[in-house]
């Protein structure tokens, strides 16, 4: 069926409501805009999917809510022996149609005979992963689209680990979903019907506060704040999200005082007046907290994301500017306090392991080299982190320190099996008072690390790529330089080259080639001559290439210096491969 039949379609079936259809009747005369919105259905991901609200098959809105929790549906009760009485959680962020789309896939659960436990406002995506542990449930769902503008939103599925369903048990569900070609053939019931046949249960308090102690119950150093949390003032922004469920209140149960809240940015506005993009990674995204600070003296900023999963820090540089650290410097910062607190404390492990992407800082395996502790690569996507924990949990071979992602995720303890800036920002705060006692900052700390293990800097640059055309430019980008594999990278000898879809690493000095262990995935990455790396992936959940850098140097001048030269030729290079695809 082309994309003008599916218009057709949804604008002359009984099944679509009248406001879809004054909403797809507007766009009657802009051919493109049709186009774009049933070309395709919206692609649902190896963790879920994202997309901009709207109707058509390429949006998403309450019909593929439906229809893809039809397909769970389908696959808790074709695969699982006790899932439907075992039931599933769910929980939304603060953005537009949240609520209602969190209802409607209860609902369709309900109506297929699977238990639903519903939050009854907002939560953060780690409590989801908690609750789904906690609850015993079979699963989890998230209407969440992260930071992402306030015109999207998305759907993650969890199973019941706690963690996202990884790609081998996404491709069963998605099949499930696909088989659905009718949407009239979904099942769903009303709200009243489903508390009656106690298929629905609306969650709260409960268990938010045993996600709050169990978050307290896996940090270290928590006396120190018992004794000098007055010591800290800290200023937080939850960036209009569901941070200011759970930050506040385990900040205060652990006893710092001095928490002032970003009291514009705590109400949960699902536009996001204040910001122009809810990112914690954007430096923008903290100028009210940044003002906020300046007035409060603070010694820490954090900021979260809208759905919590991320965290980033700032703190005051020696100019007495603040300055926020990235994904790579708290991850290598919470890693050090972590192993050198444990190894003092004599409960380091033995077997202990830190998991990170393939994509952050290799830093951190020196620092863990000190302590003879390992470090594991997985693919991009905390979801990998989470099997890998789960796995050394039932096999004992592991015990599992800490996760990061460059991209400011972050999990410390096994209550959940997603990122949580929840415990992140306990964790900023107890190690920021910590180093206050001693006399410095989070950045002196890390300027001492960088002078002990030499000079690491990374970076990322995004190339956004829309609709059909963009997809095909990713795609055809990809291809060409997997059919060709450079041997020179930005003037820099291609020494070892990994393709993760090709499941394959040539070492191409020694020319010899190896089999990845690692899951398939469309990623390509250069370890190239001076201890630089570059790693290019397609975005899975918006249409962008993604273009990795990382460099190590003796000190920051040189780094910043290679580090711009590098990606200046990189992208230069890039641009000219896309013209030609």
């Amino acid at each position: 069926m082309n994309y003008m039949s599916r218009y057709r379609d949804w604008l002359m079936s009984d099944y679509f409501d009248e406001k879809t259809k004054e909403e797809l009747e507007a766009i009657k005369e802009d051919e493109a805009e049709i186009e774009d919105r049933f070309y395709k259905n919206l692609e649902f991901g190896t963790g879920g999917m994202r997309g901009i609200m709207g109707a058509g098959t390429n949006r998403i809105n309450k019909y593929i809510v439906r229809k893809a929790t039809q397909g769970l549906a389908n696959y808790i009760i074709n695969y699982s022996e006790d899932g439907q009485e075992k039931g599933v959680v769910i929980a939304h962020d603060s953005r537009h149609n949240s609520p209602e789309f969190s209802l409607e896939a209860a609902l369709v659960l309900a109506a297929n005979g699977i238990k639903t436990y519903l939050f009854d406002g907002m939560r953060t995506t780690p409590e989801l992963s908690f609750a789904v542990r906690e609850l015993d449930a079979i699963g989890g769902i998230v209407i969440t689209a992260s930071h992402n503008p306030p015109e999207y939103n998305g759907y993650k599925l969890y199973w019941d680990d706690g963690g996202q369903v990884v790609p081998a048990q996404a491709r069963d569900i998605i099949a499930e979903i696909e088989e659905i070609d009718d949407f009239s053939i979904v099942k769903t019931i009303d709200e009243d019907e489903a508390l009656d046949q106690d298929l629905l249960e609306y969650i709260g308090s409960e268990i938010d506060e045993k996600y709050q102690d169990t978050v307290i119950d896996v940090l270290i150093d928590t006396e120190l704040v018992e004794e000098k949390g007055e010591d800290l003032s800290i200023v937080y922004t939850p960036l209009h999200g569901t941070g200011i469920t759970a930050v506040p209140q385990v900040l205060d149960k652990l006893g710092f005082t001095k928490v002032a809240v970003v009291e514009a940015q705590a109400d949960g506005n699902s536009d996001f007046p204040t910001v122009e993009s809810p990112n914690p990674e954007e430096r923008s995204a903290f100028e009210l907290a940044f003002e906020l600070a300046e007035e409060k003296e603070a010694d820490l900023v954090l900021a979260t994301d809208p759905d919590c999963d991320r965290l980033a820090p700032a703190v005051k540089d020696s100019s007495g500017n603040y300055q926020t650290l990235n994904g790579n410097e708290l991850g290598i910062l919470f890693a050090d306090y972590l192993l050198k607190s444990s190894s003092e404390s004599g409960e380091l492990p033995d077997n202990g392991v830190i998991i990170k992407s393939i994509v952050s800082t290799d830093m951190v395996k020196e620092i863990a080299a000190d302590y003879d502790v390992e470090v594991l690569d997985v693919l991009t996507g905390f979801k990998f982190i989470g099997e890998k924990i789960t796995e050394f949990e039932e096999t004992g071979d592991k015990e599992f320190i800490m996760g990061f992602e460059e991209s400011l995720g972050y999990l410390v303890g096994k209550h959940a099996r997603d990122k949580d800036a929840v415990v992140a920002a306990a964790l900023a705060a107890i190690m920021a008072l910590k180093y206050k006692e001693e006399g410095k900052t989070l950045l002196q700390r890390l300027a001492e690390l960088r002078e002990q293990y030499g000079y690491y800097l990374e970076d990322l640059e995004s190339i956004r790529l829309e609709g059909k055309e963009g997809q095909e430019v990713i795609e055809k980008t990809l291809a060409s330089l997997r059919a060709k594999s450079p041997e020179k990278i930005a003037g820099r000898k291609v020494k070892v080259a990994k393709d993760y879809q090709e499941s394959k690493v040539v070492y191409l000095e020694e020319d010899r080639e190896e089999k990845l262990k690692l899951p398939q995935s469309n990623v390509l990455q250069y370890l190239l001559e001076g201890e630089a790396k570059l790693t290019i992936r397609p975005s899975g959940t918006e249409p962008k290439l993604k273009f990795y850098f990382a460099v190590k140097e003796a000190d920051q001048a040189a780094a910043e210096a290679s580090l711009a030269e590098f990606k200046e030729l990189v992208m230069s290079e890039m641009d000219s491969v896309m013209k030609s695809v």
